[in-house]
């Protein structure tokens, strides 16, 4: 008789097509672990596919999640770095050609073959999953699942923030939008340095700001009452050595062009569901640097789990909700609202 588990499933590409469903066991190859999920917090990218308001291909039927810790359940025949009872957190490219140029030289992040969990391949929104077991990275036994599952988005903010940007101590740095990933990118940049230190919301954001003054950010803004040009002018009349765009739409690119000192830099790491059009004169005027930043590598988790392991991030902070595989909905609504910075479902609740 086939065993089966609960799997949170978007099973179709029209808005709310997702449901928790009985699905197979996922099998796994020589070089794969069974992962049992300790815990799957919930991305922006997984309540855009729910909505299904997402800009990049979905292989619907397919289980959602890609941020997970867990541990490991069996392992591959050939699999020597893991071992059963392992507490493991999970990097998201699943499938990658491993022979591109990206894949020799670790940046494989940029495989034009990589998919990742949740969209492409089945995610992690399930009792167990299938992973390949280069992914995985050791967290410690004091390291909660609650927590560990946080890594992901935490490796795209030090990606953005320590690999893609040059922050130096007493750096003027702005960031455009108080979601978990402009919140972790906040953070980012007060570990490296930057002060002064603004993030910017609207009225809704009022508690996510609240938060962004916890984890370092010397001003906060609510660009529905405040002008941000001016607080940003008053703090350096040449405008910020860093913008960081982590709002997930288009237009807040132009406030970033107009924000940034000359010689400066930009960062976007939101993805834009619109297409709008961009006043990019200001870029070659200033000699703008624009970066954008995708994804991250293995040294940059051996990084962001020894920081949320010594609670240096401050993970706590972001985590609001916590439920069960059945608790889905209420999860992808908290976030959706905006009630909450972070859901986490927990498979065994």
């Amino acid at each position: 008789m086939m065993q089966t588990q609960p799997a949170v499933v978007h099973y179709a590409l029209e808005p709310l097509a997702v449901e928790l469903r009985e699905v197979p066991m996922p099998p796994i190859r020589d070089e794969d672990v069974l992962l049992e999920v300790g815990a799957a917090s919930v991305c922006g990218s997984d309540v855009h596919q729910a909505w299904c308001t997402h800009t990049w291909p979905v292989a619907t039927p397919v289980i959602l999640g890609h941020e997970f810790a867990g541990t490991v359940a069996a392992r591959g025949r050939a699999v020597t770095t893991v071992r059963e009872g392992d507490r493991v957190v999970s990097e998201t490219a699943a499938v990658i050609c491993g022979t591109c140029l990206m894949c020799r030289t670790g940046r494989y992040n940029l495989c034009p073959s990589r998919k990742g969990f949740g969209y492409g391949v089945d995610g992690a929104m399930a009792r167990f999953v299938r992973v390949p077991a280069r992914c995985l990275h050791a967290v410690p036994d004091d390291l909660p699942f609650d927590l560990a599952c946080l890594a992901e988005p935490h490796a795209v903010a030090y990606q953005a923030m320590c690999v893609n940007a040059h922050i130096r101590p007493g750096d003027t740095a702005v960031m455009l939008g108080p979601g978990p990933i402009g919140l972790l990118c906040a953070r980012m940049a007060a570990l490296s340095g930057a002060h002064p230190l603004v993030v910017a919301g609207r009225t809704v954001d009022a508690p996510r700001l609240e938060t962004a003054r916890a984890l370092g950010a010397t001003h906060t803004v609510n660009v529905d009452t405040e002008r941000l040009e001016d607080v940003v002018r008053a703090l350096d009349p040449l405008g910020a050595d860093l913008v960081c765009d982590a709002t997930g739409a288009s237009r807040p690119l132009d406030v970033a062009l107009s924000l940034v000192k000359p010689d400066g830099q930009i960062v976007k790491v939101g993805w834009s569901p619109e297409s709008v059009p961009v006043n990019l004169n200001p870029l070659v005027q200033k000699n703008v640097r624009l970066q954008g930043s995708f994804s991250h590598n293995y040294p940059v988790w051996e990084r962001v789990v020894d920081l949320i392991a010594h609670r240096l991030t401050q993970p706590e902070l972001i985590v609001g909700l916590r439920t069960g595989l059945s608790g889905w909905r209420d999860a992808f609504d908290a976030m959706h609202d905006g009630s909450v910075i972070k859901s986490v479902l927990i498979p065994s609740l």
